[in-house]
Formats: C-alpha cells, sequence, structure tokens
C-alpha cells in the first residue's frame, strides 16, 4: 500500500517526470494534489504498470484528484538547459498549474529546486510509495506516450509508438539508417560508436 501523505499537510502536491532517458522527444512532468481520502486498488509507480492500466487510471486520477497539471519541456530546451535542469523545470511548471497552491511538495528522485517558499521533500523511488507521486507519474507517463504515439506517424522508421523514443536497438538501427530527426536531442549520444574516434 503507498502512503497517502508525507508531511501532514492537507494540500500535499506530489510531482514526477516522464522522459528522461529518451533520445527524442520532450520531457514531461505532472503534479498532483489527491485528497486525503484517495485510494485505487493499483496505483502505483507508472513503470509497475501495463499500458492498459495506466490508461484506465488516468481519467480516474484527472476526476479525482483536488489540482493536477502536466507540462511539456521540449527536446530543444532539453538540448539548451541538460535533461536534469528540464526535469525540475517540467516539475516547476506543473505545480504552477495547480489550480491550488499546495502546502508541501513531495518530489520523486533526490534532486530539486526550491519552488516559491514552499517547503520540500525529494524522496528517491518517491512514486513506488506515496499516492500523489505514483498519480503525478502515472499522469507524466501517459501524456508523454500519447505524444509519442502522435509523432510516430510522422517518422514510423523508429517505431516511437512502441519504444516511446527510448534507446532501443530497434529505436537506433533506425537513427543509423535513416539520420536524426527534428525530435531527436542533439545533446545526446544517439549512438554508441559516436564516441569512436577513426584515428
Amino acid at each position: 500500500m503507498l502512503a497517502s501523505n508525507y508531511s501532514g499537510f492537507s494540500l500535499e502536491a506530489g510531482t514526477d517526470e516522464a522522459g528522461r532517458g529518451c533520445l527524442c522527444g520532450p520531457v514531461v512532468a505532472a503534479a498532483v494534489i489527491l485528497p486525503k481520502d484517495f485510494t485505487h486498488p493499483f496505483l502505483n509507480d507508472s513503470k509497475q504498470l501495463s499500458e492498459k492500466k495506466r490508461e484506465e487510471l488516468r481519467p480516474f486520477i484527472e476526476k479525482n484528484a483536488l489540482a493536477f497539471g502536466v507540462s511539456f519541456v521540449w527536446q530543444e530546451e532539453v538540448d539548451q538547459i541538460n535533461v536534469l535542469q528540464a526535469s525540475i523545470t517540467g516539475m516547476h511548471r506543473s505545480i504552477e498549474m495547480l489550480k491550488i497552491e499546495p502546502e508541501f511538495i513531495i518530489v520523486d528522485g533526490n534532486k530539486f529546486k526550491d519552488y516559491k517558499d514552499i517547503p520540500h521533500k525529494a524522496i528517491v523511488k518517491g512514486d513506488a510509495k506515496y499516492l500523489s507521486i505514483a498519480a503525478a507519474s502515472v499522469l507524466a507517463k501517459t501524456y508523454r506516450d500519447e505524444y509519442m504515439a502522435k509523432i510516430h506517424l510522422e517518422f514510423p522508421v523508429y517505431n516511437w509508438a512502441k519504444n516511446k523514443g527510448y534507446p532501443t536497438k530497434e529505436h537506433r538501427n533506425g537513427i543509423r539508417e535513416f539520420g536524426a530527426t527534428k525530435y531527436h536531442r542533439k545533446t545526446f549520444k544517439l549512438l554508441p560508436e559516436q564516441i569512436k574516434l577513426k584515428l
């Protein structure tokens, strides 16, 4: 069972992101404030859930949350500020979108920057410990997956509908054969052989 609260404040927001390890597309972050009595039989870290279960959870979370926000940090900005800063920036933007200001913020991971003067706690594997972070992880993942399925139609050779932009063998073979697209992150090592120098 995931815990419903870390801080004791009733307006506690959980925040998480998806897509940090991808070679292309945005980093997507979400923030969620859940009511005190929120429960769901299988809400967990989005990585532990099937795609079908995540898709089932998304409308339930959106309907029952006190507030939620989802933000996209596009690949050009990821290249400009680096992926860690993109994750934190995305989380800040998703908190900014909440229609209720949180009294406390819990964050998945071990890095975060102060948001306004609201106290926060970074929690390693927080998406497998707290309901609000798990809910944020589900929203971030489903919104990002939906976007990757959409741009897959433009560039089907990379099969983003399946690999979502992660560095799978199939995705890398696509880059090797067809090159990078406007959606690829220019500062990421797209192919392992980029580090081999031919002297």
